[in-house]
């Protein structure tokens, strides 16, 4: 069947009982238009499995794309969708060659339709067809709103339960709600299905009535728009502990919950639930329209109910289907219109409206001009409600507003009425959605009424849109009362239009099912969809990145410090973040706390009840499970106390305490013993306080033993016992330093195949010298993916997913790539785009085509390093390679490959600029760390100030080596770098900070082995530094002096250069041998130093470092109160240099012995006098001060004035200016 003329024309059917093919030959339309189509009439429903089309023999007329629909009676088509996307078919490119399409799901239809979109420009429409498929059987059951069917099973006091109970069946109706299924089971449990606003709804409930509560109810939806009167497959499978349930393609898996299983059902009703004798409160309606092929476990439902077996039917229920007459059209385009005529002349009142559904928030609905040019009349959807406004010459005459929330995808009706000078707008004939309106002019329409949009056309003056065109599908249009035959109007017997689809509504639900990841929140319009991912931690078109690092590990690299972050052990996975204490000491800890880290006694018990204790983590078992596989080492510390509290009833009875870890076993070994000794430590290690037993509490004795181990207790009366679990600790991370290192351009790994079907993620770590490489490549039968290194200064992500290849480029703007530097890469595809991001560059996004091929298909190695493709490999390394979260085991695949090597040194190229203060960054197999030996600071990027508060009696006494020592020590220990040095230097160095508010005080005191000494002290400075009002003035003579300090005190930093002195003693704080001290230093040193003293250095040496840190190892000796402190922290954003009034001079060394000096003095003036002026030239003496007001002092998260005991509930904030070094 067709609408042109055809020069010839057969059908033929012919094959197997089971298989049949249809051939079509149609010759050439005199007039090739769009507005043609071939329809065919296969007699029954059938189960079309494929086409396959021809041009027309021996010419140059052939069709080169097509769509497909369907319907069951010849109305109300249904166009045909791949991958729920592309409804275009690709045809023929000449007249002879076949091209054929196996349908990815069968369509079961009567009637099939194909409408050419583009044919040969040199010839015209011309096709043959062949349509594939098998005969099929269908059943079927119509509703009309008041009847069901009810399926009674045989009673059976003893129900048998099987393993597995089925439901499935088809349906197809115009209302958007009533119930399908319900099902009554044992203990008043229940199964309902029920179809709501369109989207079917699927109820397991214990209990009736509305007291049922949320833990005996649960509901899971599936599907949209199912109210469009075409069939759509349920099906609802029961096995063992969990429901699969299906609409259509998609299926989601419920797990029963335990109060609703196990479910034995005694009866089904399909249709409604008046079969049972009750109103359920979920259920709004009983079912209207057409069920099919009703089974329940194989059992054909119709069947029984046309035999009157074991189903009986209440109600109007009959056998066959007859299906509403309803014509929708499709408004697709900017270009759509559908024009009618107006009212007559003669007319007075005027009217007209219609059906509508759309996803968009505004679009015009009609538009007419008014008779005797009263104005302009436009009614249209403006923030999901309906306006109604009326223009003339640029004035608002009259401004209507009723209904909200229109764009939901739902049927929604809309009546204009004007009679008798009133106006009236309704929406879904409600009474609260109706406005009114008196206008003081006649509302009657002109010679045309305008659906959707105006004709493109500048000479149209009948038709105006000022706004957007309407895009959406209408159905049930009338003028003035009177119905409007849109066939009639496809036939072009009446009105006109453009671009329209008749007969069909085109809506699609792209939220359904969502390519929104990670809980986004899915929006659409007609023709896109948009992911909202505000508080779900993922970011992207659809949320499918995570916003926070995988590890601790990774933050303390970006050069972040101790403190509260998120962590996304599995990056894009399924995982969900977590906030974590992360540690960042020389190790990275990664610390999951839980609700019972204080110490718990127990109970005496009588052997019979059990002491169960339960520990809630901070993170779930799936994160823990995730955390514990990814770090490299990982420990829990359990304190079992117990007096005549036997733990293990060692050395043959059965233990009394186990403790159960992850893996749910019960575990009896503790405190260092291995898996399944039942001992502890000290049992392992033989020292046991009683050798009879192998665990300390099993000795039986009065006294409290400690041991460390995991938990649960159970004693006897006369016993006691308390226990205390510590947070799980973890640190390190295998991924983030897993690398290869590729030698050769024809080595590679291979992997299996990538499955990113419709988002994938990658991303790693390279450094190379090469100037170009594949870094990954794996391949389909056409589709593909690939990330290369096209050139030194650029980064390619290229793929197809049926669309043609389409790449996706960063250029990194002159800045070489190939500086053997690591450079992280991030490149990601979605449905809606691509996106590719190379350190941090400015990032590239291209949009994907609309309405193109979504799914990646890939079916070889996924080749790492190389290609299949003979493309030119990559030589260096590769590091942390993710695909989709998951981590890549490179080390391991590259032992047993040659050419690539395991590992990746030379990490201080990269992340050497982390160290701080001097400090020295050393390599490491995974990794690299700072040594801090010969700097002041500590902390794992030596940037922690070492600090500590003095008071009076305080004195750190550090005693350097002989001098002829010091030029034979070459020890390069870390350590003890900051203890000992070879002290070779011509002049000294000396730098520290303090803040006090004492004053005068002596600061420092340093003393030679030539009974020279050099005094660092903070004097009052008399009126001359009072005069200058908020000035600290400083002056050097042979003292330090710097002015009171206020009780608001800045933290000071002092740097100072000395001739050489070879000093024998330094002090800081109260001098303790003050016998020889010169009598103003011994009035100072009485009064002692209270304040802070933070990062003091003499050279190499770090006096007060080694006393806080190496007390036992370095030759320090500490008097009075001494302990480390955040006192000297301070932000280096704000660091002010103190005022001075003249350049400091240092010339502290004095004698006791004047005559010495005196001849020192003259020999030195005499002979070396122009060499004196030389060096004094050359080692000038230099001092610079540092003030720094710091805004708030807090102990540093890693000290142990930190409070960690309290459960975090914040987390650092990051900001956002701070420098990245790597993405």
């Amino acid at each position: 069947m067709c609408n042109y003329a055809c020069a010839c024309s057969f059908c033929h059917k012919s094959g197997t009982e089971n298989h049949s093919q249809w051939r079509i030959t149609i010759g050439n339309a005199f007039n090739s238009n769009k507005y043609q189509w071939l329809e065919v009439d296969l007699g029954e429903r059938t189960e079309i499995t494929a086409v396959a089309t021809q041009g027309r023999y021996g010419s140059s007329d052939w069709v080169s794309s097509f769509l497909l629909m369907f319907s069951d009676t010849g109305r109300n088509w249904k166009q045909y969708r791949q991958e729920d996307s592309i409804g275009a078919f690709t045809g023929n490119s000449n007249a002879d060659s076949v091209v054929q399409f196996k349908l990815q799901q069968p369509v079961f239809a009567r009637f099939l339709r194909l409408l050419p979109l583009d044919w040969n420009p040199n010839g015209r429409i011309g096709l043959r067809l062949e349509a594939y498929g098998c005969p099929y059987k269908s059943d079927v059951a119509s509703f009309e709103g008041s009847g069901c069917l009810l399926y009674r099973f045989s009673p059976n006091p003893t129900p048998i339960r099987t393993a597995k109970d089925s439901i499935s069946l088809k349906f197809k109706t115009l209302q958007n709600s009533g119930t399908l299924i319900h099902t009554e089971g044992q203990q008043d449990r229940s199964l309902t299905l029920e179809l709501h606003k369109g989207t079917l709804l699927l109820h397991l409930r214990k209990g009736k009535g509305a007291s049922t509560g949320p833990e005996s109810h649960t509901v899971v939806s599936l599907g949209s728009l199912l109210d469009d009167l075409h069939w759509h497959h349920v099906a609802i499978e029961r096995v063992s502990g969990h429901v699969n349930f299906t609409v259509d393609k998609s299926t989601q898996q419920i797990q029963v919950p335990a109060e609703l299983s196990p479910f034995e059902i005694n009866e089904i009703s399909f249709g409604g639930v008046q079969c049972h004798g009750t109103q359920m409160v979920l259920s709004r309606r009983n079912f209207h329209g057409c069920l099919e092929n009703l089974l329940w476990n194989e059992v054909n439902v119709n069947d029984l109910a046309k035999q009157r077996q074991k189903v009986s039917i209440t109600g109007n229920v009959t056998f066959t289907c007859a299906e509403p007459v309803s014509v929708p059209v499709t408004f697709a385009g900017a270009q759509s219109f559908l024009q009618l005529p107006g009212a007559a002349l003669q007319q007075r009142d005027a009217g007209g409206g219609g059906v509508f559904r759309t996803w968009n928030r505004a679009g015009l609905l009609l538009t007419f001009d008014l008779q005797q040019q009263v104005g302009s009349l436009w009614l249209y959807l403006s923030e999901t409600r309906v306006r109604l406004q009326i223009h003339k010459a640029g004035r608002i005459l009259l401004d209507v507003v009723t209904g909200f929330g229109l764009n939901d995808g739902q049927w929604h009706s809309v009546d204009l009425t004007a009679r008798r000078g009133r106006l009236t707008i309704t929406v879904d004939k409600e009474e609260s959605s109706t406005a009114h309106a008196s206008p003081s002019f006649p509302v009657v329409s002109g010679n045309n009424l305008f659906f959707g949009g105006c004709p493109d056309s500048k000479n149209n003056q009948e038709c105006r849109n000022p706004f957007n065109v309407f895009q959406g599908c209408m159905r049930h249009i009338h003028v003035d009362n009177n119905a409007v035959d849109l066939i009639k109007v496809q036939q072009m017997l009446i009105g006109n239009y453009s671009d329209l689809q008749i007969d069909m509504c085109g809506i699609i639900d792209r939220c359904s099912p969502s390519h929104c990841e990670h809980g986004g929140r899915c929006t659409q319009s007609w023709s896109t969809f948009h992911c909202n991912c505000s508080n779900t931690g993922y970011s992207g078109a659809t949320c499918h990145s995570s916003v926070y690092e995988q590890s601790c590990e990774v933050y303390k690299h970006k050069g972040n410090t101790t403190g509260l972050y998120y962590i996304d052990v599995d990056g894009s996975g399924l995982i969900k973040p977590q906030l974590i204490y992360c540690n960042m000491t020389d190790k990275t800890w990664m610390v999951i706390q839980h609700n019972n880290t204080e110490l718990t006694k127990l109970k005496a018990s009588s052997g019979i009840n059990q002491h169960l204790a339960y520990f809630n983590y901070s993170a779930d078992a799936e994160q823990l499970g995730a955390i514990i596989t990814q770090a490299e080492h990982c420990e829990q510390e359990v304190f079992y106390h117990c007096r005549k509290s036997r733990l293990l009833n060692t050395p043959d009875g059965s233990p009394f305490t186990w403790w159960v870890g992850r893996t749910d076993e019960p575990q009896t070994y503790w405190g260092g013993a291995v898996p399944g000794s039942q001992q502890c430590g000290c049992g392992l290690q033989g020292n046991c306080i009683d050798s009879d037993h192998y665990c300390n509490c099993d000795a039986d004795r009065k006294e409290w033993y400690n041991t460390i181990t995991n938990y649960d207790s159970h004693s006897r009366p006369e016993s006691e016992a308390a226990y205390r679990v510590s947070p799980l600790r973890c640190h390190g991370d295998k991924n983030f330093w897993n690398a290869a290192f590729f030698n050769k351009e024809t080595s590679y790994l291979h992997f299996p195949t990538f499955h990113g079907e419709l988002s994938a993620d990658i991303s790693f770590l390279f450094k190379t010298t090469a100037s170009s490489g594949v870094f990954l490549e794996n391949l389909g039968i056409k589709d593909f993916i690939r990330v290369e290194l096209s050139s030194p200064m650029e980064v390619v992500f290229s793929f197809d997913v049926g669309n043609g290849p389409f790449e996706v480029r960063v250029e990194t703007g002159g800045m070489a790539l190939n500086d053997d530097r690591w450079h992280r890469v991030r490149a990601e595809r979605n449905v809606k785009e691509a996106s590719l991001c190379v350190d941090s560059f400015p990032g590239t996004t291209q949009k994907a085509p609309a309405d193109g091929h979504i799914h990646l298909q890939l079916n070889s190695q996924l080749f790492v390093g190389g290609t299949a493709s003979r493309m030119k490999g990559f030589l260096g390394c590769i590091r942390s390679l993710q695909l989709n979260g998951r981590t890549l085991d490179l080390e391991e695949r590259a032992k047993i490959t040659p050419g690539v090597s395991p590992g990746c040194p030379g990490h201080c190229s990269s992340y050497g600029h982390l160290c701080q203060n001097q400090a020295r960054c050393v390599e490491r197999y995974n990794g690299f760390s700072c040594d801090c030996g010969l700097s002041a600071y500590a902390g794992p990027f030596c940037q922690r100030e070492v600090s500590a508060y003095f008071k009076p009696g305080t004195s750190v006494q550090y005693t350097f080596k002989e001098p002829y020592e010091l030029t034979r020590n070459t020890s390069t220990q870390s350590q003890s770098s900051s203890i000992y040095s070879d002290l070779t230097l011509r002049g000294e160095n000396v730098s520290f900070s303090f803040r006090t508010t004492q004053s005068p005080a002596l600061l420092l005191y340093i003393c030679s082995y030539y009974r020279e000494y050099l005094a660092v002290l903070l004097n009052r400075n008399g009126k001359k530094q009072r005069d200058k009002e908020n000035t600290k003035k400083k002056s050097f003579l042979a003292f330090l002096n710097i002015s009171m300090i206020r009780s608001n005190t800045p933290l000071f930093s002092i740097y100072f250069y000395i001739y050489r002195v070879n000093p024998n003693l330094f002090v800081l704080g109260k001098v303790q041998e003050s016998g020889e001290l010169d009598p103003e230093i011994a009035r100072l040193n009485s009064l002692g130093f209270s304040g802070c003293l933070s990062v003091v250095q003499f050279n190499s040496i770090t006096p007060l470092k080694a006393a806080l840190l190496y007390p036992n190892t370095s030759p320090v000796i500490v008097t009075g109160p001494l302990a480390e402190s955040t006192c000297g922290s301070s932000s280096p954003a704000n660091t002010y240099p103190a005022e001075t009034t003249h350049p400091l001079s240092v010339n502290a060394i004095k004698s006791d012995s004047a005559l010495i000096g005196g001849v020192i003095a003259v020999v030195i003036f005499v002979i070396l006098s122009a060499l004196a002026v030389m060096v004094r030239f050359l080692y000038r003496r230099k001092v610079t001060f540092h003030s720094q007001e710091p805004k708030s002092i807090k102990p540093e998260a890693d000290s142990p004035e930190y409070p960690f005991h309290s459960e975090p509930t914040s987390q650092n904030v990051l900001s956002e200016n701070q420098k990245e070094y790597f993405i």
